[in-house]
């Protein structure tokens, strides 16, 4: 082990490798380029002997190198609206990322945690994630990392990212508003210095608060360029807050409840029915949802637990701050449904109307509110104003019926739109795992029916490997390099028409983003490996899986033109393929065989169906693509394996009957059937065929020996049952040479595998650079490490020992649940059943595959467990050298059925779950994908760049046209201030950047906390410092009237402040409630003693607290004394021995 370690330390230091840790001026970018540089050296450069040597063993690195599907677990998207991506986050920690083109990733977050908020910082291809335990993650999507994580103290119950700047809103549960900023040169989250308590707050706005509440909502108003937000509490108080001013714009909230009118949209009528009083019950709500209901931003809708939704004008100055009088205008009720219990509601989005009617009108996505007890829907109501709140009215309501329980929603805006107003797509999540979509156009032009109004269908997410539309059968995965390159390249565009986007009608994928590599898009490129799929409708379709994007290529339909075949439509249950003669072959559940020539062939052709007892022949006319040339039908019993002999001229075939049958493919004859589960029909679940001849010739044998055995047979087929019943079959004669039963105690055979001379070249090498599972630490850790090393160093050994042997006599590996038996197969042949090696396992397994070297040699065996562990074995020992898990690389548990879709080829494992499909590549050495260089990008940097100078430009536009127009004009006029403050303000909007701007006011901390500090201290009216009259030189006559004026005016001001007393000398000392009274509440006594009254129930509530706190510090002091006590006394008992 101090050797291995010594090895591994001189090749770092030969390879000059970098120190893990980086300096704080490391940009980000160069960092990437050395992780891909280090995961070349990883992947390509350790290990690369291959199996050109002896004892050297394949290092396991589980790496997904493909992903498609929505994960099972979704339940959060986000969109970025300028790259054109979506974002799903799960409750498992990954992130699924979807863009166009078939482009799609995955990110694995370390913590397998849910995400509850997810945003992107928008065309800077950074995404921000936070986790249920309040952890926030900043992901890189161009390096597919995760860049920053860092860990909230308390728990957020709100999150915003900032439009067009890296920085974000941060809630949390004690009422504090927070600011954070993603800093790009050290990527690194910096917390600002500027924040909002909500007692601060709420004192700058004049409301009183009993307790502490939660945020529960952040939403930055449009067209204020962040410096506007506003921000929801649990117990239904909104506020919008002015960022530079450090003031509240409007205060809203259960105790302004003065309703215009009410809208139930149950009955889809505007009923003006007025509301003059509110119960006492109701000025405090919880707020579950709110979103902006206007282009401005001067509606807000906000829906409660209760099920009602609140249309809040936002526009006015609240009546808690100033002395409005008519707040009649200010909110709108929505009532979807008119019961007493109603569903809370939980979600509400907003989208414009049409481009002329942005200002009159829009559309409310609404989930819940409806009564409990209805059916799952998410509601789109239609709401139109003319003037205001005053005049709204909803015009229509249209139900769209979930698939599944609701998880998560999302508008996509039009591209090319001004202020992306309008609406394309609609994106609804469900669970599990569903993701439907709708067209925009489409769903605001659903016209009313007798029903009410009919939402249009839904359009499914368009997967790439469909799995339940049709439903699957069979997988499989060829490799076609190395001795198996085939002369013919197969192309891309053989038949892309028969494999388009499943989407109907005219609309488009709304989704564009990603860029695929360069060498992917090379359409005369050879392709290298297969994946194909067998459905239940009699289809097969085949993908081009030589790069990480996997393309459609052709479908083979089981239907013949003009032909009738018996059968031709049954599920697929095997499937087979040859790649020296490009040919493919497809059993079926009726036990019809058919098979195809992957050579395209239009015009004229003959399709021969043969059977034990007739030959057909019919002439076909052929459209472009691959088609059927010949179908067999030997046995009424479902096809369960598919093999291809040594010399690709024939194809024996296993049935689910125990019948086992032998097609001459030139010949298109049936050669023989035979019955191998004697007469138990047990299905054939494994097929392998040997040359004799070839393996003595390997041998060595003289050539008496060989004469010997010249009346035995030179070609053998072995076929193995689900029994574990194995039978050796004469390939030529179709004469049952002997049948065993490899064991009675094992049951349930998974596979079996002649491994021919694999202790001469079959022999690899562990590593000691294999990747622990995020759970092994300490002393786990070392104990697995210490367990690889020992079995790579007895394989080492016996390898070496085979070796200096020249035993090469090939084995029978035959694997099961429980067991792996090894045995002769020249023993076998010869009539002995008995086992030479028996490899208990501690885990059922339901899978298993052979990893093959470079020289096409096994070199180990591959175990899949129903616990969703994988393992590696060496060959012959069978010595565990790697595990991994299903859970550690992909978050997948197994499930049943799970081992019928998976494949393998050349150590890449192809696997499906639910709806999602992934390849994942076991051994480091091994790069056949071209992995990072063919993996699609999912950041367009042209893209960004072309936006950042479109939305410089039109900036620029603007302030030549008007620097004080528009947001930034108006929040320049609406600021205090002299005339010079006001220019120099408009100079810094100007010539500073939004972002630079928010930064420049979040660097300082909030004015407002000033505000926060209780007056304890009395006023005296000592403090009030009065000018008195200055005495001036005489003026000249002309002005002695304006000198008298000012007196009389300087008099008049000091009597007022004196209330009329002479006696200026000696003032009256008068009380805080009085000076409150006078300066704060402009003589309203009434509102001076509420203000009196809050105060003393809060200095109440923190003496009660007190109090109670004191209690329980006394409580727990009492008991830690009769603890010691009693601790002593029980000291005190034991002897000096015993302690």
């Amino acid at each position: 082990m101090f050797g291995k370690r010594l090895l591994k330390k001189a090749l770092l230091h030969h390879h000059q490798v970098p120190p893990a840790s980086f300096p704080p001026s490391v940009s980000p970018a160069w960092f990437g380029e050395l992780q891909i540089w280090f995961w070349r050296r990883n992947h390509l450069v350790s290990g690369g002997g291959g199996g050109g040597a002896a004892g050297a063993v394949p290092q396991m690195d589980a790496q997904i190198a493909l992903h498609y599907g929505v994960p099972y677990a979704a339940s959060v998207m986000a969109f970025d609206p300028v790259q054109r991506l979506l974002a799903v986050g799960t409750l498992d920690g990954r992130i699924k990322i979807i863009g166009g083109d078939n482009i799609e990733g995955i990110l694995i977050s370390p913590n397998s945690l849910p995400y509850k908020y997810l945003q992107f910082i928008q065309n800077q291809g950074l995404l921000v994630a936070v986790s249920n335990e309040n952890e926030i993650q900043v992901w890189n999507l161009e390096f597919r990392q995760l860049f920053y994580s860092s860990q909230w103290d308390v728990n957020i119950t709100a999150f915003a990212v900032i439009e067009g700047t890296f920085l974000m809103y941060v809630g949390d549960e004690n009422g504090l508003l927070s600011v954070l900023k993603y800093d790009v040169d050290d990527g690194k989250l910096l917390k600002m210095p500027y924040n909002v308590t909500i007692h601060s707050l709420a004192e700058a706005a004049g409301v009183s608060l009993l307790d502490t509440q939660p945020i529960v909502g952040i939403l930055p108003q449009p067209d204020t360029l962040g410096t506007r937000v506003l921000i929801a509490y649990e117990k239904g108080l909104l506020v919008l807050w002015d960022v530079p001013e450090d003031c509240a714009i409007a205060v809203r909230g259960y105790g302004d409840l003065h309703m215009k009118g009410q809208v139930t949209g149950a009955q889809m009528s505007a009923s003006e029915e007025h509301i003059d009083n509110v119960d006492e019950n109701e000025e405090e709500r919880e707020i579950c949802s709110l979103c902006w209901a206007s282009r401005g931003g001067s509606t807000v809708a906000v829906g409660y637990i209760t099920g009602d939704i609140l249309l809040w004008d936002v526009t006015t100055v609240s009546s808690r701050q100033g002395k409005q009088t008519d707040i009649s205008s200010n909110v709108v009720k929505l009532q979807l449904a008119s019961g007493s219990r109603r569903l809370p509601v939980i979600v509400l989005h907003w989208s414009a109307g049409s481009a002329k009617d942005t200002t009159k009108g829009g559309h409310l996505f609404v989930y819940g509110g409806d009564d409990m007890g209805s059916e799952e829907v998410l509601t789109v109501l239609s709401l139109e104003s003319s003037n205001g709140l005053e005049s709204v009215r909803c015009t229509s309501r249209m139900d769209l019926k979930l698939d599944g329980s609701f998880a998560d929603m999302i508008l996509i805006p039009d591209t090319g739109v001004p202020d992306k107003i309008r609406t394309s797509a609609l994106f609804i999540l469900t669970n599990p795992g569903q993701l439907n979509f709708y067209d925009g156009g489409a769903l605001f032009s659903a016209r009313k029916s007798e029903e009410g109004y009919a939402g249009p269908e839904a359009q499914k997410f368009p997967v790439a490997v469909p799995t339940i539309d049709p439903t699957i059968t069979i997988t499989d995965l060829y490799s076609l390099t190395g001795k198996k390159l085939p002369s013919i390249s197969l192309k891309k565009f053989c038949a892309r028409q028969n494999a388009g986007p499943p989407i109907s009608g005219n609309m488009k994928w709304p989704l564009t983003g990603g860029v695929p590599s360069e060498i992917s898009l090379k359409e005369d490129h050879t392709v290298e490996r297969l994946y194909v799929a067998g459905y239940q409708d009699g289809s097969v379709r085949i993908w081009d899986a030589t790069f990480p994007i996997l393309m459609p290529m052709f479908v083979l339909d089981p239907k013949v033109s003009d032909v009738i075949l018996d059968g031709a439509n049954a599920s697929v249950s095997s499937l087979a393929f040859c790649s020296l003669n490009m040919t493919f072959a497809v059993g079926t559940t009726s036990g019809l065989v058919c098979m195809y020539k992957l050579y395209e062939h239009t015009g004229d052709s003959s399709v021969h169906f043969v059977s034990e007892s007739k030959q057909e022949v019919h002439a076909v006319h052929h459209g472009r693509g691959f088609h059927c040339y010949v179908a067999f039908m030997a046995s009424n019993s479902p096809v369960r394996s598919l093999r291809f002999t040594a010399s690709r001229e024939a194809l024996v075939v296993g049935y689910q009957n125990g019948q086992v049958a032998m097609f001459d493919a030139s010949q298109l004859s049936i050669m023989f059937s035979v019955d191998c589960a004697s007469g138990t029909n047990s299905p054939v679940i494994s097929l392998s065929t040997y040359s004799v001849g070839t393996s003595a010739a390997k041998v060595g044998l003289s050539q008496k020996e060989i004469a010997k055995s010249a009346n035995s047979p030179t070609d053998i087929l072995l076929s193995l049952t689900k029994d574990a019943r194995i039978t050796v079959v004469d390939s030529t004669s179709g004469l049952i040479i002997n049948s065993h039963m490899l064991d009675q105690k094992q049951l349930s055979a998974i596979s079996m595998y002649v491994i021919d001379e694999a202790s001469d070249e079959g022999q690899t090498q562990l590593s000691e650079d294999k990747l622990p599972c995020q759970s092994e630490t300490g002393k786990e850790k070392n104990d697995l490490d210490q367990k690889q090393a020992q079995g790579a160093e007895k394989t080492q050994k016996n390898a070496s020992q085979h070796s200096h042997s020249g035993d090469s006599d090939p084995l029978l590996l035959v694997s099961f649940e429980d067991v792996v038996l090894s045995f002769s197969l020249t023993s076998l042949l010869q009539g002995s059943n008995k086992h030479i090696r028996k490899t208990k396992l501690a885990n059922k397994c339901c899978w298993s595959a052979i990893l093959k070297n470079m020289d096409d040699k096994a070199c180990a065996l591959i175990l899949a467990y129903q616990t969703g562990l994988v393992e590696l074995r060496s060959l012959p020992e069978m010595e565990i050298l790697a595990e991994s898990s299903l859970m550690q690389v992909l978050r997948w548990s197994y499930k049943t059925g799970m081992d019928k879709s998976m494949s393998s080829s050349n150590g890449q494992i192809a696997l499906l779950n639910g709806s999602e499909f992934a390849i994942i590549s076991l051994v480091a050495s091994e790069n056949d994908f071209r992995i990072p260089e063919s993996l699609p990008c999912l950041h367009d940097k042209v893209l960004a760049a072309a936006a950042e100078a479109a939305i410089s430009i039109s900036t620029d536009q603007k302030r030549k046209q008007n620097p004080a127009a528009g947001v930034l004009g108006g929040i320049i006029k609406g600021l205090k201030g002299k005339a010079d403050e006001n220019a120099n303000l408009k100079r810094s909007f100007t010539a500073q950047t939004q972002s630079e701007l928010l930064e420049s006011i979040f660097l300082k901390e909030s004015s407002v906390e000033q505000l926060n500090d209780p007056i304890e201290e009395e006023l005296s009216i000592d403090d009030i410092d009065i000018d008195d009259e200055v005495p001036l030189a005489p003026p000249p006559a002309s002005s002695s009237t304006s000198h008298v004026n000012k007196k009389i005016t300087v008099e008049d001001e000091r009597a007022k402040l004196f209330e009329g007393s002479s006696d200026a000398e000696k003032p009256r000392m008068r009380s805080t409630q009085e000076i409150l009274t006078k300066y704060k509440f402009g003589g309203d006594a009434a509102a001076a003693a509420a203000h009196a009254k809050d105060k003393l129930m809060q200095r109440q509530e923190k003496l009660e607290r007190i109090s109670q706190r004191t209690a329980e510090l006394q409580d727990n002091a009492e008991n830690f004394a009769s603890l010691a006590q009693e601790l002593a006394k029980t000291m005190e008992q034991k002897k000096w021995w015993k302690l």
